[in-house]
């Protein structure tokens, strides 16, 4: 009994739940999520097998329901660019944004009969939507990261980075050089404490804070770079007086600061980059879209 009290609560109402079952629910949103569209790609499968069957070409259909959706997905990137969209809406239409890119990506296979394209203009067609399948895929690797890890300071933008690491170094060397006065007040020489620090900083720290490091321990989420450098600074806190200590104390904070704004940098930086491949291959796309629109009914039904 005792161990069921550790690991269930009661919740408002009266009712008892589990702790773990905020997990559990927030796990079961993206299943759930795979499933719809499983299900959808599916339906959309059977109309089509339905469609052909009843001696019509299928290609109509999936066709017009592949441009209805990029339709949509271009409404939501104006509504996005025009600020017509509250925060809590955006956030809301952003989550239907990716569901329908991927159940686009289904109507496409079958659109596309499943087979590469003949013509150039279907090339074009086919190349164009495959960067933006990619490239959104890759977008919301990143969305889910940045989440995830929650190590991207807000109040910090990208344009702000390289002014902030700056800082930090400047302070870095000021600490560095910061020397005890009690040395400088007696004749004999002090313990090698400083010298220590000095060392380090020479050895390890200075080159760190001249600008980025490890893109690509943080584009893989790896934090052994990181874990090096702070075990060199805890091993050597060990062998230091209290004032050294405090010393080094700080010099960590600020190794973590700057590896939090490298680790920023990397990813928003990979995000400007990739809404410049997502966004232009959309619009793009969108524009061969109803050529191939004119283009089909034109010799579908004759001249005009």
């Amino acid at each position: 009994m005792s161990a069921m009290r550790s690991v269930v609560h009661r919740a408002p109402g009266g009712r008892f739940v589990g702790r773990g079952a905020g997990k559990i629910g927030a796990r079961s949103g993206p299943v759930l999520q795979a499933a719809l569209i499983a299900l959808l790609s599916a339906a959309v499968i059977w109309l089509v097998w339905i469609y052909g069957n009843g001696l019509r070409d299928p290609r109509y259909l999936d066709g017009w329901l592949l441009t209805a959706g990029m339709v949509l997905q271009v409404c939501f990137h104006v509504a996005q660019k025009t600020g017509a969209l509250s925060p809590r809406s955006s956030k809301r239409w952003r989550k239907v944004h990716i569901f329908m890119g991927f159940f686009l990506i289904a109507v496409f296979v079958v659109h596309s009969d499943f087979s590469f394209p003949d013509t150039g203009l279907e090339w074009a067609l086919w190349t164009g939507f495959v960067m933006i399948a990619f490239s959104g895929v890759f977008g919301i690797y990143l969305t889910w990261s940045l989440e995830s890890k929650r190590r991207v300071d807000e109040s910090v933008g990208y344009d702000r980075i390289p002014a902030r690491r700056a800082e930090l170094a400047r302070a870095l060397r000021d600490i560095v050089a910061d020397s005890d006065p009690a040395n400088a007040a007696i004749a004999l020489p002090g313990m090698p404490y400083e010298g220590w620090i000095k060392d380090l900083y020479t050895n390890h720290l200075r080159d760190f804070f001249k600008g980025p490091r490890n893109f690509a321990a943080h584009l893989f989420g790896s934090q052994l770079p990181l874990t090096r450098l702070t075990d060199e600074i805890d091993a050597l806190s060990q062998y230091v007086d209290q004032r050294n200590q405090d010393k080094l104390s700080s010099i960590k904070d600020m190794v973590l600061e700057k590896d939090r704004l490298d680790y920023a940098r990397v990813y928003l930086g990979l995000t400007r980059a990739w809404l410049l491949v997502h966004t232009p291959a959309t619009y793009a796309t969108v524009v061969l879209v109803v050529l191939h629109v004119l283009v089909v009914y034109a010799y579908s039904s004759g001249a005009w």
